[in-house]
């Protein structure tokens, strides 16, 4: 098959209102359902009462059941006995009926009641009406509950029992077939053992499935399909004659030689777009194929959740009689320069958190395959197509991906990595109050700089003073001279090389760097690793020139690792603990102090003082013992105190 190249690329706007335009009557079908299981489904005619509620007058509180004219005249100087044995005033319970020629309840704390409770002394009126539920006064036979394409919430359901209404007609649910396609693609074993060689994990149908369910759509998920055209168009062919409402193709969209999606759908049907400007998510695919929408879903996991969001979602909306839902744009302070590509309309994760009286957002890394960027954001960023990025400082509008309460409550972590962050996280979120901690890795420097400018609320390091053989307090006398912070160990733990299993390349110290000539993974300028590895090559007499790698850089002690095991390079520097997780050998170098840094203003913030309670607990120090190589003699101590 000849590569398809994207010679006319559309926008998101163009392509949507294209796409959506010729299923403007797309509509599903009808179908009753019991009232009491219809929340979330989407009305398909007006709701109308069949019953009134209250269906009869009742007392809406406990006292006097009266007629008010024979209140009339109470008063201080003037108290008015009721007589209860002859019926002139009834007793009377909450929604119990109003007794009839009553027409107002006197409330019992009102009334002084005689010994045997056959008199009631009252010293003040009451009107007509007054403490009762009159018939119809909720809901009167014949109205209208809800008009067409309303979708029903729980408080609905009570409404529609109340009524007398045992089932509601509502919109079918869109059915979706998701086709996940690649030769390279296997299902998780049950187990989760690790994959063949050259194999990936399929996840995507997963998370579209997810999203189907979400907008109120049900999902299929067919079997994976290899990259074969013949064996494509059969599987399509038979989704759209089957009852879906909606087809997506995942992966195979894009331009290779074995992406053969869009010759299919151009074979089948027609092809309405092919390459939207978006990024993640421009190879997306819009066609039609015997009448049925057709997707052409990319392969990397966040240009696939984007395209669907995008596309599949306001038409699964549309399908159902709705419209997509419009989340309220928040301002925040951006913390980092963020470049762009002119032309291209970029979706960019960030964490967000507020500062004082402001957010602050922070980029999370890109990539159209970093999953773990739509897990661990908080918001996100769009970069408009007429724009080369946003700079640092300046006030941009976020989408918030989570409530703004959970928003409000984040603690924004800015710094060198430790995995000790994520223990802190999953304590915080476990706490009560709940407290979501965002991390994200710029070097310990960096945090420092991210302090300085009021970005964070708390920063990691382990700057190495390579004169006095310290920690940190040196870089904040010169890089935070007029701020007042506190300094807190988190952790002692122990850096080395991170090398493969079994020390194939029989690595003894860090001169073999050199000698050996082995690949080295480094750690990115700025970062306390970096300053701790150019400190041993000085002590050594070694030159950084002569290490093969020195200039290829990971942000996490966790890449570095990952690097090591993936024959990527033959040795690295990080922590013991990285090694340990990932199964590697370490050679020990020394131990160093890891201290988290904080403003000293912020530690009357409850979130701050939880983190601070929760860094001192037993239970967080073995928990973090039991990872390796660190030691929690200090683990809580003020260092110094700003």
């Amino acid at each position: 098959m000849k590569r398809k190249i994207y010679l006319n690329m559309q926008s998101r706007e163009e392509a949507r209102s294209l796409f959506l335009s010729r299923f403007h009557d797309s509509l599903t079908g009808e179908e009753d359902v019991p009232s009491r299981e219809a929340a979330g489904r989407i009305t398909a005619e007006p709701v109308r009462a069949r019953l009134s509620s209250p269906s009869f007058h009742s007392a809406a509180m406990d006292g006097l059941a009266v007629d008010a004219k024979d209140t009339f005249g109470a008063a201080d100087d003037n108290p008015v006995t009721l007589d209860i044995s002859s019926g002139q005033a009834v007793m009377i319970n909450t929604g119990r009926p109003l007794p009839p020629e009553k027409n107002a309840v006197i409330m019992i704390e009102n009334v002084l009641l005689d010994k045997n409770e056959t008199r009631g002394t009252i010293r003040a009126p009451v009107y007509p009406w007054q403490h009762v539920r009159k018939m119809g006064e909720d809901i009167v036979a014949t109205e209208l509950l809800f008009p067409s394409h309303h979708k029903i919430t729980p408080p609905d359901m009570a409404a529609l029992l109340t009524a007398g209404c045992p089932t509601v007609r509502v919109r079918k649910k869109p059915r979706v077939t998701i086709i996940p396609t690649g030769s390279e693609l296997v299902d998780l074993q049950p187990a989760g053992d690790p994959p063949p060689a050259g194999t990936i994990i399929e996840s995507n149908s997963a998370v579209l499935a997810g999203l189907t369910e979400q907008a109120g759509a049900l999902a299929t998920v067919t079997p994976i399909i290899v990259d074969d055209f013949a064996h494509i168009k059969k599987n399509l062919l038979q989704a759209v004659r089957s009852e879906a409402d909606l087809i997506v193709l995942n992966a195979g969209s894009s331009a290779g030689s074995a992406d053969y999606t869009v010759q299919v759908i151009e074979e089948l049907g027609e092809v309405l777009v092919h390459g939207v400007t978006i990024m993640p998510g421009k190879p997306t695919i819009l066609g039609i194929i015997e009448g049925k929408p057709v997707m052409g879903n990319p392969g990397y996991p966040v240009s696939a959740i984007i395209s669907f969001e995008q596309f599949a979602l306001p038409l699964l909306a549309r399908m159902q009689g709705m419209e997509q839902e419009t989340v309220p744009l928040l301002s925040a302070v951006l913390a980092r320069d963020i470049p762009s590509r002119g032309g291209i309309e970029e979706f960019r994760r960030m964490i967000t958190g507020r500062i004082n009286d402001h957010f602050v957002t922070v980029p999370l890394k890109k990539g159209a395959g970093a999953i773990t960027t739509l897990t661990r954001a908080n918001s996100i960023l769009r970069i408009q197509a007429s724009s080369e990025g946003e700079t640092k400082n300046s006030k941009i509008k976020i989408e918030p991906l989570r409530p703004l309460a959970v928003l409000e409550k984040t603690i924004l972590c800015t710094g060198s990595h430790d995995l000790c962050l994520d223990v802190l996280h999953d304590f915080l979120k476990k706490s009560t109050p709940a407290y979501p901690l965002a991390s994200t890795h710029v070097g310990s420097l960096g945090g420092i700089m991210a302090i300085k400018n009021n970005m964070t609320h708390l920063a990691g390091s382990h700057l190495l003073d390579p004169e006095t053989g310290g920690y940190n307090t040196s870089y904040l006398k010169r890089y935070l001279p007029e701020r007042a912070v506190t300094l807190i160990t988190l952790v002692y733990r122990r850096q080395g090389l991170m090398i493969q299993k079994g020390n194939p390349k029989n690595i003894r110290t860090i001169d073999d760097l050199v000698q050996k000539k082995l690949r080295f993974i480094n750690r990115q300028a700025g970062s306390g690793t970096r300053v701790l590895l150019d400190y041993e090559l000085k002590k050594n007499d070694l030159d950084a020139d002569e290490i093969r790698g020195y200039d290829y850089e990971e942000y996490t002690h966790m890449a570095v690792a990952v690097a090591v095991l993936s024959g990527k390079a033959d040795a690295g520097l990080g922590i013991m603990a990285a090694a340990r997780a990932l199964d590697l050998d370490f050679i020990p170098i020394t131990e160093e102090r890891y201290d988290l840094i904080i403003p000293t203003e912020f530690l009357d913030l409850p979130m701050i003082r939880q983190v601070v309670e929760i860094i001192g607990s037993k239970n967080f120090k073995a928990v973090v013992e039991r990872l390796g190589g660190y030691s929690t003699r200090g683990t809580g101590k003020i260092v110094n105190a700003g």
